[in-house]
């Protein structure tokens, strides 16, 4: 066990399960040596077979971990993660547009799976099994992997890359047979061998967002959604104590009535369940209402609520405001106040760029206006 970390390797592997050993030989040569405590081999039926028989029967894991000092480490039946379709049948190989999409999402699932455990380190290989599986492993990787845990790809010169009796280079020197280019037979010295392990920079996008959902593509737009709303919209807080909004960092000033309008439309858009199939808010308009529906005594009831908590030493405000609008808010002054808001937002934001996600915005709906704010619910925060 490598420090206070217990060691785990990844690999997806089709039919050449050298990959597992030529990582766990090269991982050994690094200074410090790193040995695993934990094997894990997400591959297909066949490559299952493949890795027993080789690896285990042929005990060539068994020889690599006492030719270099290796810890012994086992490779038992439920160190393989054999991949299935959608009816639970292991796969034999991923061919199909089906095949691939399954085995993605079990792929991405694992690694979530297995980077929830503590105190673990994971070092995953990105070079076996068909090139999608290195693709997932990668996007995997890059969604929950932390900060210590390893991305690699192994370098194996070319003669001896995918060679059946190349598995990692011996202590002592040996002959092998490959072949040349042209396909000619040739006797090759495992002395010329070079096996290299490249650890691929990453941006790391765990603590950065959260996704759900089993489906990798679900997770990757979720993710998708998430950076592009990051890299254009401030986050917008209404702070009744001081009786006015942030966006970002910036305070806007809006007399109580104004903030308790506007607060009803960032409401409004938290707590929508919008049905629509837009991934971002700005494209969607579900959450817009008539002012008609603002215009009424029950209305103005729910709006005095946070009117109240503007005045938290002074009760009686929100009784003179019901009391002076008896019937609720009339539409043209709903249509003012509106106005007001976003000349005020406008002014004291001094953003063209990021005005149309927080001022108060209007369409034509059936022939008439509905009324409501674009900004991403995410980006809401009322205290």
């Amino acid at each position: 066990m490598g420090g206070h970390f217990q060691e785990i390797f990844v690999f997806v592997a089709g039919g050449t399960p050298q990959i597992i050993t030529e990582t766990i030989y090269a991982l050994a040569q690094q200074s410090p040596p790193v040995y695993p405590d934990q094997l894990y081999v997400i591959t297909t039926a066949p490559g299952k077979r493949r890795a027993q028989e080789t690896l285990v029967a042929d005990g060539i894991l068994a020889q690599l971990c006492r030719e270099y000092d290796i810890p012994t480490v086992l490779l038992e039946d439920d160190s393989f993660i054999v991949l299935t379709d959608m009816e639970g049948r292991e796969l034999l190989d991923i061919r199909t547009v089906e095949a691939n999409e399954t085995a993605g999402d079990q792929v991405t699932c694992i690694l979530r799976r297995l980077s929830a455990q503590p105190n673990c380190r994971l070092h995953c290989t990105l070079s076996g099994g068909r090139r999608s599986m290195s693709y997932f492993m990668g996007v995997a990787f890059q969604l929950f992997a932390r900060q210590w845990d390893k991305l690699y790809h192994v370098l194996v010169s070319p003669e001896f890359e995918e060679n059946s009796g190349f598995f990692y280079k011996p202590r002592v020197d040996r002959q092998i047979e490959g072949y040349s280019r042209d396909g000619e037979s040739r006797v090759l010295n495992t002395r010329d061998a070079e096996v290299s392990l490249v650890e691929l920079p990453l941006i790391f996008l765990r603590d950065k967002f959260s996704v759900s959902g089993g489906g990798v593509r679900d997770m990757v737009a979720q993710g998708q959604k998430h950076i592009d709303t990051a890299t254009v919209q401030l986050h917008v807080r209404v702070d009744f104590a001081e009786r006015c909004i942030y966006i970002g960092k910036t305070a806007i000033e809006l007399l109580p009535t104004q903030l308790m309008i506007y607060t009803t439309f960032l409401r409004r858009k938290h707590s929508n369940r919008c049905s629509s199939s837009r991934t971002h808010c700005y494209e969607c308009n579900s959450c817009f209402v008539l002012l008609g529906d603002l215009a009424d005594r029950q209305a103005l009831e729910d709006m005095v609520l946070d009117y109240e908590r503007m005045y938290i030493s002074n009760p009686f405000k929100k009784d003179e405001l019901l009391e002076k609008w008896e019937y609720g808010l009339d539409i043209d002054l709903l249509r003012q106040h509106i106005s007001k808001i976003n000349r005020a937002i406008k002014e004291q934001l001094n953003d063209a760029t990021l005005l149309p996600f927080y001022k108060i915005d209007s369409i034509k709906h059936y022939g008439k206006g509905r009324y409501g704010v674009r900004v991403e619910k995410e980006k809401i925060s009322i205290t």
